[in-house]
């Protein structure tokens, strides 16, 4: 840890306080993706704090969704570039969700819905920031901020902004919750591919001319196979059908039937070609078709050189304050893996906890303090 880490860290453990209040705060107010009002409170606490850190904000109101936060100093260099820091306010528990999964802290814990995933994250930007200040210090990038409020439904109103801003700035902080108990990086994010498959047949009664039709559901049974068999763990891909669907009565010789598919990849070049064989099924069973039809993507987060590069400063940076970080790759995906299209990003620094979409959610808070220095000072970094 070096003087300037050491001043970071000791400004973040006075900070605790504020950041517990506050990640409380934002916890307490629930915020579902599917809930377009349930974003306002989440946003208008932000607003309220950004401002105090003297960024300009802007709410900018979605058409399906509870729209984006965007936030920039009031005061700014000309010329400078910026760098993102980006969240997300919606959480995957609908309201209510407090009365059976209350907000408590245990034994150095803060547990509650959302709070690793990711209001964590969000309060983690604000005590970065607040730190910055208290210093003195002016990051080289101007730091921007952008909170959306679909990200766990795949982003399908802010990605166009989010894909707007990252071609614009330098590089993109993404605090979402880290890995494990280490609080590992997410350096590469798996993309994903949803798929539905929609198979047609012909009824006939199964018992009085069982030759008569063509059986949907047999032909599904014959594709779940076919795409399963797609799946190279080794090489990092999962073809995965997790639902299926078909048919009207026992007695009757399925007409139709359809099957949700979940592709995951580590390169956009393995998405290809699983689309173009899944593209390229045909169906065995006389009688019946075949119509394949895409529900939406999100690229891979890969390790390109600019990911990289970021890496291995903030890997370096992060012993200033005491961190030694590690770095993994997840299986899901995150608004990271739009960026990383466009502008170095690094995923995944923020909160250490456990249970992101499960009931034990947490996060350790004294674990917190130190992610927060930890963002802080990359933040600092050349750029």
């Amino acid at each position: 840890m070096n003087e300037l880490g050491g001043e970071i860290r000791r400004l973040a453990r006075e900070e605790r306080d504020f950041m517990l209040s506050l990640l409380e705060e934002l916890v307490s107010l629930e915020s579902p993706s599917d809930d377009v009002e349930s974003q306002g409170p989440v946003q208008e606490r932000l607003s309220r704090s950004l401002g105090d850190l003297g960024f300009r904000v802007r709410r900018i109101p979605g058409r399906r969704t509870g729209g984006v936060l965007y936030a920039v100093p009031r005061k700014r260099v000309r010329g400078r570039g910026a760098q993102l820091l980006l969240g997300h306010s919606d959480t995957v528990w609908p309201r209510g969700t407090l009365e059976t999964m209350p907000l408590r802290e245990e034994a150095g814990r803060l547990m509650g819905p959302g709070v690793f995933d990711m209001k964590g994250g969000l309060v983690q930007m604000v005590v970065a920031l607040r730190i910055l200040r208290t210093l003195g210090l002016e990051p080289p990038l101007t730091p921007v901020v952008l909170v959306n409020s679909d990200e766990e439904i795949g982003s399908p109103e802010s990605g166009s902004v989010i894909r707007r801003l990252a071609r614009r700035v330098v590089r993109a902080f993404i605090p979402e919750p880290s890995m494990g108990p280490e609080g590992r990086v997410k350096t590469t994010r798996k993309g994903w591919s949803r798929y539905t498959l929609k198979v047609t047949g012909r009824a006939a009664h199964a018992g009085l001319d069982p030759g008569g039709g063509a059986s949907a559901i047999l032909e599904l049974a014959h594709l779940i196979q076919a795409l399963h068999a797609m799946t190279d763990l080794e090489g990092g891909v999962t073809v995965n059908v997790g639902v299926i669907r078909g048919g009207s009565r026992s007695n009757v010789i399925a007409p139709e039937a359809s099957a949700e598919v979940d592709v995951r990849v580590l390169r956009q070049a393995q998405a290809r070609e699983v689309e173009e064989a899944i593209r390229s099924l045909d169906t065995t069973v006389s009688g019946t078709s075949l119509e394949v039809v895409a529900r939406g993507a999100v690229p891979p987060l890969e390790p390109t050189p600019g990911n990289r590069a970021l890496w291995e400063a903030a890997r370096k940076a992060a012993r200033d304050v005491g961190l030694t970080l590690e770095e993994t790759t997840a299986g899901g995906g995150s608004d990271g893996n739009t960026t990383s299209l466009y502008t170095p990003t690094l995923d995944g620094i923020g909160a250490v906890g456990d249970g992101a979409h499960a009931p034990h959610e947490f996060l350790f808070v004294d674990r917190h303090v130190e992610r927060c220095a930890l963002l802080a000072r990359l933040l600092l970094l050349d750029p």
